[in-house]
């Protein structure tokens, strides 16, 4: 990038005479391969930052192109982090109690390791087949979209969360528990859906991306590029204790209780989960497009 810079001065036709394999696209990168007359002349084509490889601008194009759909899949990775965060929240205030146990709010999250260990052979078994006879590809779908689909299905678990909420708050006013800080009497086993939907988008997404990390990255740097594909992961959580941190200024100024307060009932934690519904629906139209435009590269 520096060496592209360095050397923008430079007129494009000489570029014509390095080409090797040379994508098309961010041309203005190929100018870190041009020897100039002046470098010719000192050591200064030896100095890495004055002059790349065609190798290496390539190499850099792809990332570039890679970099707006891993950016995309932060907004899934914090749907991902409701699981250990407001889905226990919604757990709490829940009825507990299934027969003669008492359910741990946190012990749903089982539901989403279950539902990984139901899809990923779901879809190796029965979704790929169907798939490849209408798209004829051996995989059945593409990374992107099989990334696509765990968008759309995280979207759907975020609905799902924002219906069981509206219910348990509809439930908490027909028996006045508004102002009390307890449990409502609805079972807790109605988190299922939307644990299990979201142990769906993560078969889809997370490892959809991880493959398009290995598949599209440069035959150099594939452990790197697979290893920034799980920074996602990391980012999205910061993002969703950012939005989380963000939403509950905003909703507690003027003295409100505001949508998640410390006790559940009087706040509407339906609407945190239609605001992460719409963030990712607004994030999935950008995926979709970036998805369009991406040129897989030439192997």
């Amino acid at each position: 990038m520096i060496a592209s810079v360095g050397n923008s001065y430079l007129c494009c036709i000489m570029m014509t005479v390095i080409t090797f394999h040379q994508s098309v696209l961010y041309r203005f990168l190929d100018k870190a391969a041009i020897i100039s007359s002046t470098d010719a002349k000192s050591d200064l084509i030896t100095n890495p930052w004055r002059l790349c490889t065609v190798t290496q601008v390539e190499e850099l194009k792809i990332l570039v192109r890679m970099f707006p759909v891993w950016a995309t899949t932060i907004i899934f990775n914090a749907v991902y982090a409701q699981n250990s965060s407001m889905f226990l929240e919604q757990g709490m205030v829940l009825d507990k109690r299934v027969g003669s146990f008492n359910v741990p709010p946190a012990s749903l999250s089982s539901f989403d390791v279950i539902s990984v260990m139901i899809w990923v052979p779901l879809y190796d078994r029965v979704l790929i087949p169907i798939a490849r006879k209408f798209t004829g590809r051996e995989k059945g779908f593409s990374e992107l979209q099989r990334i696509g689909i765990g968008l759309v299905l995280s979207i759907i678990a975020m609905v799902s969360a924002a219906f069981v909420e509206l219910k348990r708050l509809e439930i908490a006013t027909s028996e006045g528990l508004i102002h009390e800080k307890s449990a409502v009497p609805m079972s807790i086993l109605w988190q299922i859906p939307q644990y299990f939907l979201v142990g769906a988008a993560e078969v889809f997404t997370n490892i959809g991306l991880l493959e398009f990390s290995y598949d599209q990255a440069p035959d150099a740097m594939r452990s790197l590029c697979t290893a920034f594909a799980l920074v996602m992961v990391s980012a999205g959580s910061y993002l969703s204790s950012f939005i989380l941190t963000l939403v509950s200024y905003v909703t507690t100024r003027g003295g409100d209780p505001g949508w998640i307060p410390d006790n559940m009932n009087e706040g509407h934690l339906d609407r945190f989960f239609w605001l992460i519904a719409g963030i990712s629906f607004v994030n999935l139209l950008v995926y979709i497009s970036c998805a369009m435009k991406y040129k897989y590269k030439n192997v």
